[in-house]
């Protein structure tokens, strides 16, 4: 079993911008594939930003060049710096670990951490 737990969420001004961290207890988390999904009210959760065992990262096309994703594996943590943050970067923002993308396998959820992007 693994548990995620997610910080940094929090009000943030358009331009502004915040450092999320999701914290995994367990021992796979170094072999396994991180990724950060958001869910705005009314919206489906949608995929933000995936990173490999290896470090190769992917991101949604909204936050490509604002919003970067990394992991430490000594410390078992993912992160999401997310800059120029933007009125609809608004959501729940929820950490996944996985084994693979196509979804066999294990497959786990953080409890979500509210960011709200408003002047």
């Amino acid at each position: 079993q693994v548990q995620l737990v997610e910080s940094g969420g929090a009000l943030a001004h358009p331009g502004g911008s915040l450092g999320l961290s999701c914290a995994a207890s367990g021992s796979i988390f170094s072999s396994s594939l991180m990724g950060w999904y958001r869910q705005a009210p009314g919206k489906q959760r949608e995929l933000v930003a995936r990173i490999t065992r290896a470090g190769s990262t992917d991101y949604v096309d909204s936050v490509k060049g604002r919003f970067t994703i990394s992991r430490d594996n000594a410390e078992n943590t993912v992160y999401l710096q997310m800059n120029s943050l933007k009125p609809e970067d608004t959501a729940v923002y929820y950490c996944n670990a996985r084994a693979s993308w196509s979804g066999s396998g294990y497959n786990y959820w953080g409890q979500g951490t509210q960011v709200t992007v408003s002047s």
